[in-house]
């Protein structure tokens, strides 16, 4: 079974994540997801959908405001996955990250050929 963390965090996102959650190939370690945002005219705070699927597949979830240099990008760097599999994340992958890594792999929506 490959191992994987998963980064990513809107709607399109946790549609990868359920897809990956549903296939026994796969033990998906952990999420990585942007931080809670404030949103509307009210500013309540909202999860991410990512975080959502991840909090009910039982997922440990982390979400720092910048990955680089972080303290949670040490611990999922130990969490001994085989790779990483991002989805419109929102941000830039730091080289130690990818290169902790045997793979890492980007999800994009684009139909462009």
């Amino acid at each position: 079974m490959t191992k994987l963390i998963f980064m990513g965090t809107p709607d399109f996102s946790a549609t990868v994540l359920k897809g990956l959650l549903s296939d026994d190939r796969y033990e998906i370690l952990a999420v990585v997801t942007q931080p809670d945002r404030a949103v509307g005219r009210k500013k309540v705070i909202q999860e991410t959908p990512v975080k959502q699927a991840a909090k009910e597949a039982g997922l440990p979830i982390y979400q720092p405001e910048k990955l680089s240099g972080s303290p949670e990008m040490e611990a999922i760097m130990n969490l001994g996955a085989d790779g990483i599999v991002t989805a419109a994340f929102g941000q830039f992958l730091p080289s130690k990250l990818l290169n902790s890594m045997d793979f890492a792999i980007n999800v994009h929506a684009s139909l462009l050929p």
